[in-house]
């Protein structure tokens, strides 16, 4: 399927006139998007495109019940809305030793689909995917994606639909959580801790789809390892919850939903704001007074290590 962001400057349109009030205003019309809910910019120069020259080989070294030998499922959200945390992997990721590639092809995870009951279009997806990640599993790699809800997909929804399929288990079990791996090599002394510049005061919104995974605060405890940084999680919804956020009948409601967490992050006025999700800390930061913008953690993590 073609994608829109491979047509030339289709990005810079819609990202220009998602800044307009007269398109706002036909989006709210025609779509029941809400005409102050904040849209993903789109990227032409997609995840892949920037990831694809900057992968080197690296010699993979188990460590615990990791094979150092990762492949990155990038995600819809990933490849075309957020690009540059895909750079952001490869670099942390490379810097401590661990073989790194991107998963060869993909389609959505899912998860969009079964929050709407779309279970044909799950069974598709999952058709369509599985088999593609069982195979990279069989060669050896481990898996893990940078948004928490594709994580959740495989490693829990598609489980627990299909808990007769020996290749949907194989993908679980190889499926992480991206600092659920990091502090499992670190566990095992292998996580590089030579950082050359600290993060300071960093707010930290928990989503929803990473808590359920029952795996702790992996983020908060891999960027703790920082000095002179004090990460701080806020355990509460972000009331984003995909579309929820940004139609016109349930926009009200998701702001009231992440009211608790923005004042929590606007009395602490941090340094720096992040979140798993980039869809939930956007939302937040829309809603907050003290911080500018949402950054990925692996963004901050790189940054950490001068990379």
């Amino acid at each position: 399927m073609l994608s829109t962001t491979s047509i030339p400057l289709i990005d810079v349109t819609v990202n220009a006139l998602n800044n307009t009030g007269v398109f706002r205003k036909a989006l709210s019309a025609s779509l029941d998007i809400h005409h102050e809910a904040p849209l993903p910019k789109l990227h032409s120069k997609t995840l892949r495109k920037r990831v694809k020259p900057l992968l080197q080989p690296q010699d993979p070294m188990p460590v615990g019940d990791t094979t150092g030998k990762v492949a990155l499922y990038a995600t819809c959200y990933g490849n075309y809305n957020s690009p540059e945390v895909g750079e952001d992997f490869v670099k942390v990721f490379q810097h401590n030793g661990i073989h790194i590639d991107i998963v060869p092809k993909e389609q959505c995870c899912g998860m969009p689909k079964l929050e709407l009951g779309d279970l044909d279009s799950v069974d598709a997806l999952k058709r369509a995917n599985i088999p593609v990640l069982a195979k990279l599993v069989d060669e050896g790699y481990d898996l893990t994606a940078p948004i928490p809800s594709c994580v959740l997909m495989y490693k829990q929804e598609l489980p627990l639909m299909y808990p007769n399929d020996p290749d949907v288990i194989k993908v679980q079990k190889a499926f992480y959580d991206p600092f659920e791996y990091l502090w499992a090599r670190h566990k095992g002394d292998a996580l590089k801790t030579e950082f050359t510049k600290a993060l300071g005061s960093v707010a930290y919104q928990v989503a929803c789809h990473q808590r359920v995974q029952n795996i702790g605060l992996k983020t908060r405890d891999v960027l703790n390892l920082i000095k002179e940084s004090d990460v701080t999680a806020y355990e509460r919804c972000s009331g984003h919850d995909g579309t929820y956020a940004v139609k016109k009948e349930t926009r009200d409601k998701s702001v009231k939903i992440a009211r608790p967490t923005v004042r929590k992050v606007d009395e602490q006025a941090p340094d720096r704001f992040i979140s798993d999700c980039p869809m939930a800390g956007e939302h937040i930061a829309h809603l907050s007074a003290k911080v500018d913008k949402a950054e990925h953690p692996m963004t901050l993590l790189r940054e950490a290590y001068g990379l």
